[in-house]
């Protein structure tokens, strides 16, 4: 049922030439003010309809465009004018931004006014709160209102709260396809080698890593480690989360270095200390912050539990895959087994926000209007589905209403896609329809070997789940001590885990003060202040 208009003129090759470029700059001139649009409004005068205008939106540029394309000139850019530009008499213009000096950047042209894209994104709430509050962006309430009801329903009410200040709809969130996060495995042929029955609770676990570590099914020695770890956060938010107890209902402060200050915390890192201290953690977990050891650890088979992202395991020629071609009749299995006591036992962990990147046009913009219908028309018909899966038949094909990548695609239709994901903005991730559909389309992109153990994967990470608080407005103590604060998250897990058991209070004392000292006792003050002025849900 996809529709593919105009598809034969997509299917060319894109000759690239200085005069197909559309003279992008970020020092280029914007379009005349002269033709009296309404402020912000982007309507024409009357009399003015048909004239043609510019709309300049912002793209991620990260140096990896395949020739022929260009991040400005290439497929994606192509489909955009011709089905959404041409029809509307508009003409869309790409504005690149290095991925990696995005803020940079991005500070530089709202500065400008004149310079500025019409649509500007970022993943940052901080800077979209400073935009926000120092007037530098449209209220785009009414806006959604009148030239934007299929993304308003696409990204919904819930989601759309993210892009608020003060109850005044500054930015359009992307709406995330997917919101698990983490999941849980354990080596099914060691519990077997030893009789042991599948842990349930936190207690069982630390039984059964005890026999792991004791025991050696795996006949390791030295190599042997109970439970995988690595100072990332699929493995320290879990253990965490399952000791901590969130700040109201299901909803938990939002920030990673936000975590010491929730009641639980404590008892987190001397269980980890407790585990270190005898041998059942990889020991030099706070090495590995990018988790190159401990993937290596698992497929040369030398781990019994861990957790991970939820997807991570099962990509082709990946983690699992290695596992079992290294290990002979070694069997993974994923399951949920830490409990939290402060939660009445359940197995508590974490999800993404339903949000994605911050949609913002400037006030500066004098085509808001056109902003709008733009991202209305990605949330309009197959528009998306053809953004982010290129071209039926050759790019996927339509199984039960989800379009699944074809095998051995060929790398001409491939590079198509090379900027899918930073063209269909309103989205992060492949959103086809509800969480479930969403699931189901992701899991089908995988392997077929691998696709019911991520099912069960992500059944697991969907399970207990606790979200952040929306406080729909700017914690200033976030954009001012988050990075030292985060860098000392980490330093206070690392210590209070390698201390001696005996040295585990005194460590976690003179480190939560060092916290507190450096913007903690702010940040506490200041979320326990924005907490009490959140209305009662």
């Amino acid at each position: 049922m996809t529709v593919n208009v105009h598809q034969g003129v997509l299917k060319k090759a894109i000759g690239i030439g200085l005069t197909a470029v559309m003279g992008i700059s970020l020092l280029a001139g914007c379009s005349s003010n002269s033709d009296n649009n309404k402020a912000n409004g982007g309507a024409a005068a009357e009399g003015e309809s048909a004239k043609r205008v510019k709309l300049k939106v912002e793209v991620f540029d990260r140096g990896n465009s395949p020739a022929p394309y260009t991040i400005t000139n290439n497929y994606l850019t192509k489909l955009v004018q011709e089905r959404f530009g041409d029809p509307n008499n508009i003409d869309v213009e790409f504005v690149p931004i290095q991925r990696s000096e995005e803020i940079t950047k991005l500070n530089v042209l709202m500065a400008s006014n004149t310079d500025v894209p019409d649509i500007v994104f970022t993943y940052d709430s901080s800077v979209f709160y400073r935009y926000a509050q120092q007037g530098g962006l449209t209220d785009v309430g009414e806006l959604l209102n009148e030239h934007g009801p299929n993304l308003k329903k696409f990204i919904g009410e819930d989601t759309l709260t993210f892009g608020q200040l003060e109850g005044q709809q500054y930015a359009i969130p992307g709406k995330r396809a997917i919101t698990g996060r983490y999941s849980s495995y354990i080596r099914q042929d060691w519990l077997d080698k030893l009789g042991l029955p599948m842990p349930t609770t936190t207690d069982e676990l630390y039984t059964t890593l005890k026999a792991f570590k004791e025991k050696d099914p795996g006949n390791l020695g030295s190599k042997n480690i109970p439970m995988g770890m690595a100072l990332a956060p699929a493995q320290y938010e879990t253990l965490i989360y399952s000791f901590m107890k969130p700040i109201s209902g299901d909803l938990t402060y939002s920030q990673r270095y936000e975590l010491p200050l929730h009641e639980g915390f404590k008892d987190a890192l001397q269980f980890l200390n407790k585990l270190y201290n005898e041998g059942m953690v990889s020991k030099d977990f706070s090495l590995d912050e990018d988790k190159t050891q401990l993937a290596k650890d698992i497929q040369n088979g030398n781990v019994g539990y861990w957790s991970e992202d939820v997807d991570v395991l099962f990509y082709a020629d990946g983690t699992l895959d290695n596992l079992y071609k290294n290990v002979e009749g070694s069997k993974v299995l994923p399951v949920d087994i830490l409990t939290n006591a402060n939660v009445d036992n359940k197995h508590i962990k974490s999800r993404y926000a339903s949000n994605g990147m911050y949609l913002m046009i400037p006030k500066s913009s004098k085509r808001a209007v056109e902003a709008i219908k733009y991202l209305d028309w990605m949330a309009s018909d197959n528009n998306l589905i053809n953004l982010q899966n290129g071209v039926e038949g050759e790019n996927y094909d339509m199984e039960d209403g989800i379009p699944v990548v074809k095998a051995d695609v060929p790398q001409e239709f491939a590079d198509r896609l090379f900027n899918a994901g930073d063209t269909a903005i309103i989205s992060n991730g492949k959103n086809i329809g509800d969480q479930a559909t969403n699931e189901k389309a992701w899991v089908m992109g995988f392997p077929e070997r691998n696709q019911e153990m991520l099912k069960q994967s992500i059944a697991i990470a969907n399970t207990d789940t606790v979200g952040p608080l929306v406080f729909g407005k700017p914690i200033e103590a976030e954009a001012q001590y988050g990075n030292t604060l985060n860098d000392k998250l980490g330093v206070i897990i690392v210590k209070t885990a390698m201390v001696k058991p005996e040295q585990f209070e005194a460590t976690y004392e003179q480190e939560m003060k060092d916290f507190m000292s450096l913007g903690g006792d702010k940040l506490q003050q200041e979320l326990e202040q924005a907490l009490k002025e959140l209305p009662a849900q």
